[in-house]
């Protein structure tokens, strides 16, 4: 039995599937019995609880061979506070369950403590869940190609490509399907100790490589524009992000442009297959219909 958090998420998501494409018995653990449904059409068990819950977690975790463990995308509060809270609970459910492996989702980034925003709150994450099950591999991704689809329908409208990111500055970017990939891969391995294993696509990327394909997939040409850094954080305003969740995020960007988002030279490193071209196909064919 392997167990996967946040599999309503895009890297928890593709874990699940990944396993199931395996033929492995999968439960996922959700907040809410109705998230689950989905799931249980493709023969995995459902379990319900919230990662600050450790006695909810510990029946979530029990029976496991392996567990895909996370922090989840802060959303409001301080993120770094409620990494504390999440890690903890998470570490005692994984000890109390007695958990033989872990696979923890991190970020290529993570062994910086500060200048990387929200990164940072994966460096404090990682040192709460070490130790928590006697194989703990930290899988470390880079920048997800599918969080390009937050911008997708101006990319479709517009013809632009807003970007937080300078657009030439390649930086390890992986789609998400690799990441799944990769950690069910390391959930099946059989193995004992801590592992950093840093992961990204077969190249890196920038922000104009994604407006290129953009481009290429679309039959039009795409500019990636540079959103100025004064004008950042109304936009996360205006999308209703809390202020502290958007001072982490801009932190991250800030973070990136100054050369913090790269690999440690000391952790795996690896390279998925999935290619830019085919992670903005699934993009582009999944965008929601302008207006709607």
């Amino acid at each position: 039995m392997y167990v996967v958090l946040g599999a309503n998420g895009r890297a928890g998501g593709e874990t699940a599937r990944a396993l199931i494409q395996r033929g492995e018995a999968v439960r996922v653990v959700l907040r809410r019995k109705e998230q689950g449904e989905k799931w249980a059409a493709l023969g995995a068990e459902v379990a319900v609880a919230g990662i600050e819950d450790a006695d909810a977690m510990v029946d979530g975790l029990s029976g496991a061979q392996a567990a895909f463990l996370l922090n989840p995308p802060p959303v409001n509060g301080d993120p770094y506070a409620r990494t504390e809270e999440l890690g903890a609970a998470l570490a005692d459910a994984a000890r109390r369950a007695r958990l033989p492996r872990a696979v923890v989702l991190s970020s290529i980034g993570a062994q910086h403590a500060s200048g990387i925003g929200v990164i940072a709150t994966l460096n404090r994450f990682e040192a709460l869940l070490a130790g928590a099950a006697p194989a703990t591999t930290f899988l470390r991704s880079g920048y997800f190609v599918e969080t390009w689809s937050e911008v997708a329908q101006t990319v479709m409208s517009d013809s632009v490509l807003p970007t937080f990111l300078e657009p030439t500055q390649k930086i390890p970017m992986v789609s998400t399907i690799d990441v799944g990939r990769a950690a069910a891969a390391l959930l099946c391995q059989d193995r004992t100790g801590k592992r950093v294993v840093e992961l990204a696509g077969p190249e890196d990327w920038s922000a104009g490589d994604v407006a290129s394909v953009f481009a290429e997939v679309l039959g039009r040409p795409i500019t990636p524009i540079l959103v100025p850094s004064e004008q950042r954080a109304a936009i996360l305003y205006g999308e209703g992000v809390p202020t502290e969740v958007a001072t982490a995020l801009l932190g991250m960007f800030e973070g990136i442009a100054n050369g913090l988002f790269t690999r440690q030279s000391d952790s795996e490193h690896r390279r998925g297959t999935i290619s830019l071209a085919t992670a903005i196909e699934r993009i582009v064919a999944t965008a929601e219909p302008a207006g709607s």
